[in-house]
């Protein structure tokens, strides 16, 4: 993994929470569920924190002292590298602000920062999906978000008590190869995936961040019973084609070593990127409008609450969602090209994407998607975490 921010103290994770090894721009898989416990080492570990924080308000004093001249923040981001690494040069260009960047699994970072507590040499956390920002919300670890800022989107795609923005969204779609499974074979409904006929045609990526809020979507839907008993059924049906990431299901779906499965859409977008259309042998199809498979995603940031650098991580939280920074997001072209929609200041993207005015999901809220644990309990109970 490529850590653009080299001069970071680091904190022993306990086992079984070490972040996964990826190649640079892969998605990864989470096992957020629970607060992380240090025990006995706990001491250690806040004296060791404590320490960056002190570090952190010194270099803080001598930035005032400076005129804000060689400030700078720690971004934590569990977003795709490519996607920050364009934002982060743009705004240092614009600001002058340096942006060290601490890459991992949106979900690792915020059991990280939960574990730092008021000692995080954190400033921002950007997400690509909301459960894990509703997470810190709940632990009382986010700042409030500047009214400036969260005017720059739609209320319905930020945090419902202010503390972090949305940036940009995905949508869960279908990929499937038509030379094994016809669009008129493909389910209509997410829970058609339970089907016994799909069994050995479905792939499945269920340790994937962007499952979980199908999961949720599910359970509200049908019931937590139903819920459990669907990701029963798709274990079984996916059992063959279980895979660690997104893009490693969408590979194979187009290569044909399996029929169809579930992503966010970008990934496939990615890929013909990556390999250009004539080597795309698969198709994207949707679930039927407002069914619990087709769930709007959204990407987010917050200031943590105890930076030490509060003005300038706000200046970042304002930049991702101004005409700039959601420019960056909505362009088409180039390696930093997101394939993710862009949701502030009123840009649209213009990658050739189905409009996201015309996407027709389910109504579920940013509230009622939550902060995911209920889903990773789920798909804990039925093994596929």
């Amino acid at each position: 993994m490529t850590n653009q921010n080299t001069s970071m103290t680091h904190v022993s994770i306990p086992p079984g929470h070490r972040p996964r090894k990826r190649r640079p721009d892969k998605r990864r898989t989470s096992q957020r569920g629970t607060i992380l416990v240090l025990a006995a080492g706990s001491a250690a570990v806040c004296g060791l924190l404590a320490g960056c924080g002190a570090t952190g308000a010194a270099a803080d004093t001598n930035q005032a002292a400076q005129g804000g001249q060689g400030e700078s923040i720690t971004l934590y981001s569990g977003q795709h590298e490519q996607t920050t690494n364009g934002l982060v040069t743009a705004f240092e260009k614009q600001t002058g602000i340096k942006v060290n960047v601490r890459n991992d699994d949106e979900d690792t970072l915020a059991n990280l920062i939960a574990v730092q507590g008021s000692h995080t040499p954190g400033d921002v956390f950007f997400t690509e999906n909301s459960p894990p920002l509703e997470f810190l919300q709940e632990k009382g670890l986010l700042s409030k978000v500047s009214p400036a800022t969260l005017a720059d989107t739609p209320a319905k795609y930020d945090s419902p008590d202010g503390n972090w923005v949305g940036v940009s969204a995905r949508v869960s779609v279908i990929v499937y190869n038509p030379s094994l499974i016809t669009k008129n074979q493909l389910p209509t409904s997410v829970m058609q995936l339970a089907d016994p006929k799909y069994q050995g045609k479905l792939g499945i990526a269920p340790g994937e961040t962007d499952f979980q809020p199908i999961v949720t979507s599910v359970t509200r839907t049908c019931g937590r019973p139903a819920a459990l008993s669907w990701l029963e059924k798709v274990k079984s049906n996916g059992a063959s084609h279980n895979f660690p990431d997104n893009e490693t299901l969408v590979s194979d779906v187009n290569r044909g070593q399996v029929a169809f499965g579930v992503i966010n859409e970008y990934y496939w977008y990615r890929l013909k990127a990556e390999i250009g259309a004539g080597a795309m042998h698969s198709q994207l199809a949707y679930f039927a409008p407002h069914d619990p498979g087709y769930v709007i995603d959204v990407s987010g940031a917050g200031v943590l609450k105890y930076s030490k650098h509060q003005a300038a991580a706000q200046k970042f939280l304002a930049f991702l969602v101004s005409k700039k920074g959601e420019e960056i997001i909505g362009r088409a072209g180039g390696d930093e090209q997101s394939y993710e929609y862009p949701i502030g200041s009123g840009v649209t993207i213009s990658a050739p994407e189905t409009p996201f005015n015309q996407l027709q999901p389910n109504p579920i809220t940013i509230a009622q998607l939550g902060d995911g644990a209920a889903a990773i309990d789920l798909l804990r109970q039925a093994g596929l975490q």
